[in-house]
């Protein structure tokens, strides 16, 4: 006969209580949907999935509209935008407005979700579009809310709950709305906790989301190291890395345009969405006119090399931009090297050359460079070299449709604007939907509900073949 050890006993029945305990607290709504730890938030929005599933596709399709009418309700855009560049200063409301409005407006939703099928002598198959379950997300301090409204819109359309981890320096803001949008849900009859966050993000709860057992995909919208690191968890991860976007204009693009573009682009939310223009390479003949139609957009020109190395030194540490000067207004920046800008500037340009530090670095502030190029060929080699082949984003200004095809093939990046602002590439002023998690380093490109589900198959054996 087997001896069972006393110790094992209580083992096993402290764990048991545990499991019942935590179970326990998922199954009576938090409230507003923040927990006192990552354990709780994840165990409560795993309940809060598996109620979701006994909503039909209209519930879902309901549940969508409420979450963008709340954020497209104008306090809640205004407060959003404001509260974001308060907390963490960086950005300007204007623009802030516009982001959210579009992830509010333009991210798909349900119909994203299409049912393949196929029928024949055999019967019928179909492949059907189904939640994970539990997704842990990340979030980035640049596009806090406009990030939520995204992924939450996408991921509850595809049948999840999800598990937000926003930035530490973005807290205030994004626990705002997980509670505004949960409150709403709820009002609207959905399971409490389908959007769920911790008190107090950190990194230690991020370790603490990618390694729990019921978070089956996780979502990370942010930096290099990030994206690593969601990737070795050892889980289905969709990774939003970062981008150094190029702008390539050539002598056949219409300058004017393409200078009131440009400017438009990487000023917009002062540089902080990956996908701005981080870099202008030019061809030599175009070059000092698009500098001054620039200039006459809101550009100002750094003509000085010494004012241009004090704003490096200002704002390059090395291989990285200095946090502190991450999405400050292009006045604000000037002010620090003691030159007073002009009324309405908005983008700070220099020309440098190829291998300065404003292009090797993403600076994610309203600062380019503009590198001179002799012709199209070199533009197109130093473009490639300058996108570091994180395969983010690219833009290009031509009127030559094989010169834009060419460097569409060359650079690979999963967004390619030709001849408009490099916001168009998100849906803002171009065709197409909205996301902030743009997948280059995994493959999914500009997700969507559907990048937030599996493919399952479905198969009826010798019925419903009806022709």
């Amino acid at each position: 006969m087997t001896t069972i050890n006393p110790d094992t006993v209580r083992s096993v029945v402290a764990a048991v209580v545990r499991e019942v305990a935590s179970r326990e607290r998922a199954s009576t709504p938090s409230g507003d949907g923040i927990f006192a730890d990552m354990d709780s938030a994840v165990v409560a929005a795993d309940a809060a999935w598996r109620r979701y599933l006994d909503c039909s596709m209209k519930d879902r399709a309901r549940f969508v509209r409420v979450i963008r009418e709340v954020a497209l309700a104008p306090e809640h855009l205004e407060y959003m935008a404001r509260a974001a560049v308060e907390e963490t200063g960086m950005g300007n409301v204007a623009d802030k407005i516009a982001k959210n409005r579009a992830a509010a407006e333009l991210t798909p939703g349900t119909e994203d979700l299409v049912t393949e099928a196929w029928s024949g002598d055999d019967g019928l198959t179909t492949i059907e579009i189904s939640p994970y379950g539990v997704i842990g997300a990340i979030t980035p301090t640049t596009n806090p809310t406009e990030t939520i409204i995204n992924n939450a819109i996408g991921m509850l359309a595809a049948g999840n709950a999800v598990v937000f981890s926003p930035h530490p320096r973005a807290t205030r803001v994004s626990h705002w709305l997980i509670r505004t949008l949960n409150a709403a849900l709820v009002a609207a009859g959905a399971p409490a906790n389908l959007i769920v966050t911790v008190a107090e993000p950190s990194l230690e709860n991020t370790n603490a989301m990618m390694a729990h057992k019921l978070v089956r995909l996780l979502v990370a919208t942010g930096g290099p190291g990030l994206v690593k690191s969601v990737l070795s968890s050892g889980k289905k991860a969709i990774g939003a890395g970062a981008g150094n976007p190029p702008a390539l204009v050539d002598a056949t693009a219409n300058i004017e345009k393409a200078a009131r573009d440009i400017v438009d682009g990487a000023s917009f939310d002062n540089n902080l969405p990956c996908t701005a223009e981080k870099e202008v390479l030019a061809v030599s003949s175009i070059a000092d006119l698009l500098k001054f139609e620039m200039v006459k957009n809101g550009a100002y020109e750094l003509r000085d090399p010494a004012q241009i190395e004090r704003l490096a030194d200002l704002v390059v540490d090395g291989r990285h931009a200095v946090t502190s000067w991450v999405g400050k207004d292009a006045s604000v920046i000037l002010q620090a090297i003691g030159v007073e800008a002009p009324a309405g500037t908005r983008l700070i340009i220099a020309e440098v050359p190829f291998d300065h530090p404003f292009v090797r670095v993403e600076l994610m502030m309203p600062v380019l460079p503009i590198v001179r190029v002799k012709d199209l060929e070199e533009g197109m080699d130093l473009a490639v070299i300058a996108e570091h082949g994180n395969r983010h984003t690219a833009i290009m200004h031509s009127s030559d449709v094989n010169a834009l095809t060419r460097m569409a093939k060359r650079i690979q990046t999963t967004i390619f604007v030709k001849n408009g602002p490099s916001y168009a590439g998100i849906g803002i002023g171009g065709e197409g939907y909205c996301t902030f998690t743009i997948a280059g380093p995994t493959g999914e490109g500009l997700t969507s509900a559907r990048s937030f589900a599996r493919r399952r198959r479905c198969v009826l054996v010798g019925g419903l073949n009806v022709r």
